[in-house]
């Protein structure tokens, strides 16, 4: 394997090397990097990447006079009177007057000791205060403001400052200090942006652009969109998407086994479907087979808008490879949707004589021995299941095809990895959660894309009204008239924060209630119940002997239930749009019409208020998906934060978009002309993906 070039080292040193940094304040600062593992040392290449949020420039002094209400100034002032508050009386504020050329102001204190402020202003002296304006009764007025200062002590102040994201017990001062004696240990890089694109965007190169980030010479050069950020976000952009590209490429170098099939199953399947193919739907089949048919490995995401039909897709693929003489393997991410799967794909693989199987955690000695057989002879054809198909012990006779199902948390290695049961095997993956196009690029960069993006014909569209939480018990009395109507409806219950032990009490708080109204016709699932309670409930609820099915997010994705035609979401307002839409999905996938009511807890705030209105006003998953990224960032939307596959620490995608397609192109124009890295350019390209973090990719090279 290659080694790190040693130009990296500095950058790779444990942050303890720094003066004034010991282990109890390295292991503050390790919690400011949500992506190191417990053990992982904080290095200075992460504080280095820690990009500001805010600047201080304290060189806007305006005087009392013109100063704005709402502005950041640094006032030069001479302190008046003190007015501490009346003995006893804690509530009222400590007040301060002071004055210069222009006019007066107040300087407000809550909960202060007089004696330290008196100390730290006498009467007559003069002193610098930095803080907001805000205008009160007509009088501008500071609280606690942020610096206090003599002359002396303001002179050797920086008069532009940087502001960071914090952690408890770690001090702006000791971050700041250990950010700038890291800059001084940056090493003169050869560089890799093409010569071009450096040309012509007028960037600087890497040093001085994390030198400008994190100390501007004054507020112009600072923010996400000054040359000096838009520069490192490229180079981060440009680390990902060469990342991707490399393996692309390492794919694209195994040669593929040409699966061209019959024909004679797709027939006798299409034949025994209750629906006819969406065009979204052939398009993307066609797609499947060109791959499946082709001498390079399909590696390939299939998208779909909630209801779109991806299983039906998955299974053509899978008669594909039967036809071809090869077993397939779909796997999920839950129980509950591997035997959604199953339920579906049976009933259709019986049509063409095919044997399907199910394998999760719960099946078990002789009937699991017999799948497990069955895999290894290669009498079952089909399996559907959850990370139990990947285990040592699931030997199959000749994969030829895996399917991974609502996997876009996963990273590209692991996409990799899970297809080695086989030899060259292809790879679909699904998704139901329609993903913007830039995060596309961005996680799926090595894959070729299909979309579905149109319902199956007759579904009607969805009813999404909101409701104030106020009236819940209106809304309960409707759903009970519903219900006793022959009505089927789902009641997913708050997301309380990421606590899925708040969120299943608040699921059986909510159940209770209902029951006291409704009895035996409702049901309950959550995540921490086992599999077969589970189970038991969605099969009361799909059978109709239970009407309302009370639930947590645990029914986001794959439960079909046709006629349930109601869908009420509580605090609808906790929600992120993506979730909302794929729950909304629930409901509407029979002939009736169907409605969506979101609960909310007023008052809105802005992002909230956006979004319940565009759940009002689009049903279109991929519009829907892109709104949400602009509310909430890339890193929320695929879960990646959580995840551990890298997100990005200083690229932007709302803002930065744009260099992500020149990125792309970037890297893959620059590896047909050198796909060893071997070039001066790609030698420097590889510092780059050390830097990043993408180191990974280095193993993939032809050579070193």
């Amino acid at each position: 394997m290659a080694t790190r070039p040693t130009i990296l080292d500095p950058l790779f040193s444990p942050i303890t090397t720094l003066n004034g940094v010991g282990p109890k304040v390295a292991l503050k600062m390790g919690k400011l990097f949500y992506f190191l593992k417990p053990e992982q040392d904080v290095r200075i290449l992460d504080i280095l990447l820690h990009m500001p949020i805010n600047l201080i420039d304290r060189r806007n002094q305006p005087g009392i006079a013109m100063a704005e209400d709402g502005q950041i100034v640094t006032l030069k002032v001479i302190i008046d009177e003190h007015r501490p508050p009346p003995r006893g009386n804690r509530r009222v504020p400590y007040k301060i007057a002071a004055h210069d050329e222009s006019g007066t102001i107040t300087l407000v204190f809550f909960h202060s000791h007089g004696d330290y402020l008196l100390k730290q202003m006498p009467l007559d002296s003069l002193r610098y205060i930095s803080g907001k304006i805000e205008i009160f009764d007509g009088f501008p007025q500071i609280t606690h403001p942020d610096h206090i200062l003599d002359e002396e002590a303001f002179g050797k102040m920086p008069l532009v400052e940087t502001i960071y994201p914090m952690t408890a017990g770690l001090s702006p001062k000791t971050l700041s200090k250990s950010i700038r004696a890291s800059l001084e240990l940056i090493p003169e890089f050869d560089e890799w942006i093409d010569k071009a694109i450096i040309g012509r965007e007028k960037w600087p190169d890497f040093k001085t652009a994390l030198e400008f980030t994190h100390t501007p010479p004054d507020s112009k050069s600072f923010g996400q969109e000054s040359p000096s950020w838009l520069r490192l976000a490229y180079d981060e952009l440009l680390a990902s998407q060469l990342a991707l590209a490399l393996v692309r490429e390492k794919v694209r170098r195994v040669k593929g086994i040409e699966k061209t099939g019959t024909g004679h199953l797709k027939r006798l399947i299409i034949d025994a479907l209750p629906f006819d193919l969406t065009c979204a739907q052939e398009r993307a089949i066609a797609e499947i087979e060109g791959d499946m048919a082709s001498k390079v490995r399909m590696v390939r995401l299939l998208q779909g808008d909630v209801g779109a039909g991806k299983t039906v897709i998955g299974l053509m693929a899978m008669v594909r490879a039967n036809e071809s003489g090869f077993q397939s393997a779909l796997m999920a991410p839950t129980e509950l949707l591997a035997r959604q799967h199953y339920k579906t794909i049976k009933p259709l693989a019986d049509a063409a004589g095919l044997n399907v199987a199910i394998l999760t955690g719960r099946e078990k000695g002789q009937e699991r021995r017999d799948i497990l057989e069955g895999l290894e002879e290669g009498t079952i054809h089909m399996v559907a299941g959850t990370h139990a198909l990947f285990q040592e012990s699931a030997i199959f006779k000749k994969l030829g095809l895996v399917i991974i199902d609502e996997q876009h948390r996963f990273g590209v290695q692991q996409r990799l990895a899970l297809s080695n049961k086989g030899q060259a095997t292809d790879l679909l993956a699904m998704t139901a959660t329609p993903i913007p196009r830039t995060l596309v690029m961005t996680y799926f960069g090595d894959m070729d894309v299909s979309r579905l993006a149109d319902k199956p014909k007759g579904r009607l569209p969805i009813e999404t009204r909101t409701i104030s939480l106020d009236r819940l018990a209106d809304v309960a009395s409707r759903i009970k008239d519903a219900i006793e109507d022959g009505k089927k409806a789902y009641w997913v219950c708050p997301l309380v924060e990421e606590n899925e032990e708040l969120n299943f009490t608040a699921a059986e708080e909510r159940f209770q209630s209902l029951y006291s109204l409704l009895g035996d016709k409702v049901a309950l699932v959550h995540g921490q119940m086992p599999a077969e309670e589970k189970e038991k409930a969605m099969q009361r609820f799909q059978k109709g002997d239970a009407r309302l099915l009370v639930a947590t997010t645990v029914i986001e994705v794959g439960v079909d239930v046709p006629d349930a035609t109601i869908m009420v979401i509580e605090h609808a307002e906790r929600f992120g749009l993506a979730q909302l839409h794929q729950l909304r999905g629930r409901v509407g996938r029979g002939q009736e019409q169907s409605t969506c009511l979101l609960l909310y807890k007023g008052p809105l705030g802005e992002t909230s208020r956006a979004r319940l209105q565009i759940m009002k006003d689009s049903e279109d998953g991929f519009l829907i998906a892109e709104e949400d990224l602009r509310l909430r960032g890339e890193g929320d939307l695929l879960g990646t934060k959580q995840s551990g596959i890298p997100g990005f620490k200083i690229a932007d995608l709302t803002l930065h978009a744009h260099l992500l397609e020149l990125a792309r192109d970037d890297a893959k124009l620059f590896l047909t002309k050198d796909p060893a890295l071997a070039s001066p350019r790609g030698k420097a390209l590889r510092n780059l993906l050390y830097i990043f973090d993408r180191a990974d990719a280095i193993r993939l090279l032809r050579a070193g």
